[in-house]
């Protein structure tokens, strides 16, 4: 059942060959808008899966009108405050569905309140649930104040009861009184089980923890992944800079052909997440630096035959761009989920002397408003 107002998806309702026109266009005009010329345009790559491909997703408790009964899911479209109860959502499996309506049955016949965003009065503030695509284990995180009791094991008890296809691996708790609107661990309670899942990607094992960051969408970060190192000459005997390495997923990857991979990341979590699975997964030629990529370039004596970046949304700030084209390596692979700074970025790049060889862009999220692109920069 569509939702039209939630402000998930933009394009419910639009063919898909469609939506991938659209997305590709917007691209390129990101492009011609920063004038940053390209020799090749290979088009945009659909997602294996259409429906059910999301493996994490972050509810949040309010109401859909003011003084309305207590919702549970996401933002209704262009509202900020009102909150649409998604227990019907066709972007993740079945489980989610029945996972969240289960939590709202049970925090309603409690008489939980949810927390207020602008009274900052209340308990109920996030659930956030997380999946193995190829594993099929399933964590679940519940989020409140510590204004009110939360009955943790009766919670617990309640979600092992229920029938579900997948693996129920971890329920927890986390307690949250920070003002901003934001999921913010203060403390972690472990309710049942255990506080990660494990993910394969790329023939890798992969333990992801309850806040690391992991992709969305396995299949098609797998195959966006894998083409991206395609596009690597030659990476035996080589060095690489994994940059804004987050888990290492890529870096791994890599590290499977290169001589040495190090991967730098600033979220601390991340770096021991990524660490961990690279010892996991027998890789010690993949080093992980927990820091900010413009301070810790200073730092590294090493130098890169190849660099990966996959900055966030934001990209790569001006003064670590600038050291970043300073090594003057022949190859960067750009890994982008904002055409719009990746455009910005690959403006100045082209002013280091780099030109832009292949762009590609690719639909990871169906029915929602983003694309991913891949670019691979040279200079001679």
């Amino acid at each position: 059942m569509h939702r039209v107002d939630c402000g998930g998806c933009i394009y419910q309702g639009v063919p898909y060959k469609e939506q991938l026109q659209l997305k590709a266009k917007d691209v390129l005009r990101h492009f011609k808008d920063n004038l940053v010329s390209f020799d090749d345009f290979l088009g945009i790559e659909g997602s294996p899966e259409l429906y059910a491909y999301r493996n994490k997703m972050e509810y949040t408790f309010g109401d859909e009108v003011k003084g309305g009964p207590m919702t549970l899911g996401l933002h209704k479209q262009g509202r900020f405050m009102s909150i649409l109860t998604t227990d019907q959502c066709q972007l993740v499996v079945q489980d989610f569905n029945r996972i969240i309506k289960a939590t709202l049955d049970f925090c309603l016949e409690k008489g939980y309140p949810f927390y207020h965003k602008r009274s900052r009065k209340g308990l109920l503030r996030n659930l956030i649930l997380r999946k193995g695509r190829r594993t099929g284990e399933i964590l679940v995180n519940i989020v409140t104040s510590t204004q009110l009791y939360f009955d943790g094991p009766a919670y617990a008890d309640m979600l092992n009861d229920l029938e579900l296809e997948d693996q129920l691996v971890g329920i927890l708790h986390t307690e949250n009184d920070n003002l901003a609107d934001a999921v913010v661990c203060d403390k972690l309670n472990i309710l049942s089980g255990r506080d990660y899942y494990y993910e394969e990607l790329m023939g890798l094992k992969f333990r992801v923890s309850a806040f690391s960051f992991f992709q969305t969408n396995v299949l098609a970060a797998e195959r966006l992944y894998t083409e991206s190192l395609s596009l690597i000459s030659d990476l035996a005997g080589k060095t690489v800079f994994d940059l804004y390495s987050g888990t290492g997923t890529i870096a791994q990857a890599a590290a499977l052909q290169a001589k040495k991979v190090i991967g730098i990341e600033l979220v601390g979590e991340a770096v021991e997440a990524a660490r961990s699975n690279a010892n996991m997964n027998g890789l010690p030629n993949c080093n992980f630096i927990a820091g900010d990529v413009k301070i810790i370039l200073d730092q590294i004596e090493e130098k890169p035959d190849v660099i990966i970046m996959d900055p966030p949304r934001s990209g790569v700030q001006p003064k670590a761009l600038e050291k970043i084209l300073n090594y003057g390596v022949k190859q960067i692979i750009y890994v982008s989920c904002n055409p719009k700074s990746l455009a910005q970025n690959l403006a100045t790049a082209m002013l280091f002397g780099y030109r832009v060889k292949t762009l590609k862009a690719y639909d990871n999220f169906p029915f929602t408003s983003h694309t991913e692109c891949v670019v691979m920069i040279s200079r001679d």
